[in-house]
């Protein structure tokens, strides 16, 4: 990704200086794909620093951790006050709001910004989610908002996301609805697949279709794509790859500061562990022998049912978007980041993985309302949910009659559910909580924030509990 954004500037008529730690790299970089291009290549920290106008802006795309921090102090001793350090890999955003801090003790500018869209996206054109030291913005901007994917009125999908670890909260929520979108289409297929029987070839058709309507996206686009791609001996190759799946933190992060917040962003969270369960793929394979599921019987209406996983894949996105936004508003308030969340989906709405046109249904909905408490309750998103929850229902439930897990997709239905629920069961909760430790309750006929205890069995005390919450 670095050397592809380099070419993208280069290509936008910045002059780029690159330097690594393996100064080989730089020689082959400036031989092979710069070759013919302004790039300078700089064999020290010292040379790159000599070779950058004031002020000095300098991007970092190395791995998240204990190396930017390495690479930040190898760095300060060349700059000056007033120069820019850019953090463009996938940092966790506390990691960022500690190096702005210290970094602003030193008069350097810091900003730590998401950069996606794989490699395609950073040499042709990437979502990129800058936040950090608003004073360095104005040196940035021009750069990052010429280099970035542009959505169909030329906006470019990069503005200011807000102070210290704005930009890296942002970018990690992006990565949790990733694994979200990710899982669910992942669901989708094995219903197809294992639950009606297509093949690669039909798969292929049912999401090149979807991809022309509503499901409009990249992810949806490269799963038509995959699905298609024969091995070389002609079988299909997605049937040849071994199902554990990876992962580098940033989904587990989402769910971590969800638990922090207390926000249920549960379908991220049940995406993260599906790629865990995934990963006992020994243990999974010695209890398909021991324990047993349902008979599969055929769907009699095929049609029927692949148009109700693909209302049930859409109304369950719907969902973790919905989570996630919940998630950026609760950080929000806990950071003081003034957050433009219609402005997040347009920097989401080009490329970035995410990216689909559903994205300019959620920009609609905050530049129709900016106090929006939930997408849910948006007239589109009401509307299509209620239209489409009974395919929705009809999906999971076949899904249970042919045994196929399908975690994301319940979850986010049993989301739904809650909260179009004016009374939930928590009463008895609190009640239970009293009963055996004295926490109280609140009373629907009392005003909120009066606490009662009661002497359930005769045998407690008087004395209740401390209210609070975690």
């Amino acid at each position: 990704m670095g050397q592809n954004l380099v070419l993208n500037m280069n290509d936008h008529g910045y002059r780029v200086a690159v330097f690594n730690r393996t100064v080989s790299k730089v020689d082959d970089f400036i031989q092979n794909e710069a070759a013919g291009t302004q790039v300078v290549g700089a064999h020290s920290i010292a040379e790159l620093a000599q070779a950058l106008k004031r002020p000095r802006r300098v991007m970092l795309m190395v791995k998240a951790g204990e190396t930017v921090d390495q690479m930040i102090d190898n760095l300060t001793p060349h700059l000056e006050k007033g120069d820019i350090v850019i953090d463009g890999g996938n940092s966790h955003y506390p990691d960022t709001n500690r190096r702005t801090s210290a970094l602003a003790e030193k008069g350097i500018l810091f900003i730590g910004t998401g950069v996606s869209g794989g490699e395609e996206g950073a040499r042709h054109g990437p979502s990129i989610m800058p936040g950090g030291s608003p004073a360095a913005w104005p040196h940035v901007k021009e750069i990052f908002q010429s280099i970035a994917a542009k959505v169909e009125d030329g906006s470019p999908c990069c503005d200011w996301v807000g102070e210290n670890g704005a930009g890296h909260y942002v970018k990690m929520v992006h990565n949790g609805i990733e694994y979200g979108d990710m899982q669910l289409i992942c669901e989708a297929y094995q219903l197809l697949k294992d639950g009606l029987g297509l093949n690669a070839a039909e798969l292929h058709e049912v999401f090149a279709e979807w991809n022309r309507g509503e499901l409009d996206s990249y992810l949806i686009e490269i799963s038509s794509e995959i699905f298609a791609k024969n091995d070389e001996d002609g079988a299909p190759l997605i049937d040849k790859i071994l199902d554990t799946a990876g992962q580098k933190g940033t989904g587990k992060w989402t769910g971590i500061s969800a638990l922090e917040l207390g926000t249920p962003v549960t379908l991220i969270g049940e995406a993260v562990f599906a790629r865990c369960l995934s990963a006992m793929k020994e243990e999974r394979t010695a209890a398909s022998a021991i324990l047993t599921g349902p008979k599969r019987a055929v769907e009699p209406d095929r049609a029927g049912f692949i148009e109700d996983v693909r209302r049930a894949l859409y109304c369950s996105k719907m969902i973790s978007y919905a989570q996630g936004y919940m998630l950026l508003r609760e950080a929000a308030k806990e950071q003081g980041w003034n957050l433009n969340f219609g402005g997040i989906a347009l920097m989401w709405r080009g490329g970035c993985i995410i990216r689909s046109r559903f994205l300019g249904k959620i920009k609609e909905a905050y530049d129709n309302n900016p106090q929006l408490t939930n997408l849910l309750v948006d007239g589109f998103f009401s509307q299509t949910l209620n239209n489409y929850q009974a395919s929705w229902r009809r999906a999971i439930v076949q899904a249970i009659q042919y045994g196929v897990p399908t975690p994301a997709f319940s979850t986010a239905l049993s989301f739904f559910d809650a909260y179009r629920t004016a009374r939930l069961p928590a009463n008895l909760l609190q009640a239970q909580r009293d009963f055996f430790g004295a926490h109280t309750y609140e009373r629907v006929d009392r005003p909120r924030g009066e606490f009662f205890h009661t002497n359930w069995t005769g045998r407690g005390g008087r004395v209740s509990s401390g209210t609070y919450n975690v």
